[in-house]
């Protein structure tokens, strides 16, 4: 393994210099990339042994990253940290982030910050809670400091994947397909520092936009119940390659922790398909889905069984039974015509009971199921 640290550089003249020499005093090799700045900040590099790279064109710090992790990669790099220009990280804590990379040579590794809410913006630790909530829901994994630019990235995870975005949130973007395709994230816990003076590039208005756009997007395709691409390190030539969706699956199967899973998916569509909540109950099923990191095609799949006539008609015998101590057994215009707000009453409350119990009943069924299937798929290997 192999570290490039990369200084992403926008008009940050007055920190860039001790930024550089921080980080030479813990590694060798370094690199600062120029996004653009208004003036060019070579001269301020004089006599560093770093490496150089200036755009003309201002294109966004997503842009600046992918095109280090190409040039770390025509060097024989392996990984590239970037660490931001402004000086609120600390170089020291760039042998936590390599530890943590050789531990987990695939993972995209973030330094998650250290807040003092004291000393901290506001508008930082809204950020960082608010960005951790959407992530949780599109990945069904917590990451702590999403927004954190203090990173370790594996190469091969930027250049095999496609990314919309070329800016600020391409951070974010990162890490949530990090998080799909089966790369992971590790977060350790860094420094950080904020000054008084301190510049910043992020703009409320647009930035932001960019974020809200960026989080529909991710969300969307987080409720669609077609599997994430999942990528695995070619034996010959180390680089990442596709893996075929039979093959993923095949290899969850044999996991232990699949089984659980798919029963929990199963009895979580078949709970939310009982419950009389038509359109609500839609949206508990994504949003349950993504939250508990389910699988939405299972989930989906058994929420369809629970289209009627069956699994309303019983609720609505369980609803009456409680209304009246007896079940409803007379089937005319009366009961099913005049009375009917009157059973969709009974049908709201029976499936209050009848949703978890035959949520509970499909768990204990798709888990054995699942046994059954993990101990034949583990005898083959």
């Amino acid at each position: 393994m192999k570290f490039l640290a990369v200084i992403p550089h926008y008009n940050h003249a007055r920190t860039l210099r001790s930024v550089a020499e921080d980080v030479l005093r813990h590694t060798p090799d370094a690199a600062v990339f120029d996004d653009g700045s208004t003036e060019n900040p070579a001269p301020l590099l004089e006599g560093l042994p770093v490496s150089f790279v200036r755009f003309e064109k201002n294109r966004g710090k997503g842009a600046v990253i992918l095109d280090a992790a190409r040039y770390a990669k025509e060097r024989g790099f392996t990984h590239i940290i970037t660490i931001d220009a402004d000086g609120q990280h600390k170089a020291e804590d760039l042998p936590l982030l390599t530890a943590a990379a050789r531990q987990n040579p695939h993972a995209l590794i973030i330094g998650a910050r250290r807040f003092d809410p004291a000393k901290v913006p506001f508008s930082s630790r809204f950020g960082r809670k608010f960005g951790g909530f959407w992530v949780h829901l599109q990945t069904g994994k917590k990451v702590s400091d999403i927004q954190s630019g203090y990173r370790c990235y594996p190469v091969e995870m930027l250049l095999c994947q496609k990314f919309l975005c070329k800016r600020y949130s391409f951070e974010v973007e990162a890490a949530v397909k990090a998080l799909w395709s089966g790369f992971g994230v590790t977060e350790v816990p860094v420094s950080v520092v904020y000054p008084q003076d301190r510049v910043s590039h992020f703009s409320a208005l647009k930035d932001n936009f960019r974020l809200s756009v960026l989080n529909t997007h991710l969300t969307v395709r987080a409720m669609l119940p077609i599997p994430h691409r999942q990528y695995a390190a070619d034996e010959k030539t180390g680089e990442q390659v596709k893996r075929g969706y039979w093959e993923v699956m095949l290899e969850n199967l044999k996991q232990p922790g699949s089984i659980t899973k798919n029963a929990l998916s199963a009895a979580w569509g078949i709970f939310c398909g009982s419950i009389a909540l038509p359109g609500i109950r839609q949206v508990m099923l994504f949003f349950g889905a993504g939250w508990w990191n389910l699988n939405k095609i299972l989930s989906i799949s058994f929420e369809k069984l629970c289209i009627g006539p069956f699994v309303p008609a019983l609720c609505i015998e369980a609803g009456y039974f409680l209304r009246y101590g007896r079940f409803l057994t007379e089937f005319n215009m009366t009961t099913l015509g005049r009375q009917f707000l009157q059973r969709v009453w009974e049908w709201v409350i029976g499936s209050l009971i009848v949703a978890p119990l035959l949520a509970a009943a499909t768990f204990g069924i798709v888990w054995l199921i699942g046994l059954i299937l993990h101990r034949s798929l583990r005898e083959r290997v």
